[in-house]
Parts: structure tokens; sequence; C-alpha cells
């Protein structure tokens, strides 16, 4: 017989565990960002920062680690040359191509 599994018993998943190197930093992203979802990049970015060190992180910026936290949570509107400077921070960068699904003819 089988034993069941409680939810609540299995292990929190972290996605900041595997996060090791650029590729997987650009690969997460990247993820996150066909979602269309404004929260989960900043969420993304967050989990991206922690995973480097947000102490780090917050010197490459230039914020400070408690605004840092405060502009990555859930449900944060950072302003934009924050998300910029985080990002460049971070190693990466946002790149533009063609959306095929909703390019213009002509």
């Amino acid at each position: 017989m089988s034993q069941k599994i409680r939810v609540s018993e299995l292990p929190d998943f972290d996605p900041a565990e595997y996060l090791h190197d650029a590729e997987d930093i650009a690969g997460y992203l990247s993820a996150v960002l066909e979602e269309d979802d404004p929260n989960a990049v900043i969420e993304a970015l967050g989990t991206i920062a922690r995973a480097r060190g947000m102490t780090e992180i917050a010197r490459e910026s230039g914020l400070a680690r408690e605004a840092l936290y405060r502009a990555l949570r859930g449900g944060a509107a950072p302003r934009f040359d924050t998300v910029m400077r985080v990002m460049r921070a971070l190693g990466v960068r946002l790149a533009v191509e063609p959306d095929e699904d909703r390019a213009a003819c002509g």
C-alpha cells in the first residue's frame, strides 16, 4: 500500500537554490518574463538577488540593503531605474525582440 504524503510536509521549493551561474539566472528570468506578470518579474529579481547575495547586489546597485528588500518583495512597484540598477548588478539585461504573435504586418 502506498503511503500518503501531505502537502504541508513537503519541503519548500526555493528557486534561489538552483541559480548557480549566469546561464541559470538568464533562463529563469526569461521564463518569468514570458508570463507577462510584472509582480512575478519583481519577485524573480528578488529570488536572484538572494541567490547572489543581497548585500553584494545592494552594494553593486548602489541601493541600501533594506531598500533592495522592499523593492523586490511581492506586491512592490519599484521604479524602472531601480529595476535596471538591480539587473545591471545581477549581470543581466533586457533585450527586445519582435513578438511574432502580435507583430503588425506591413
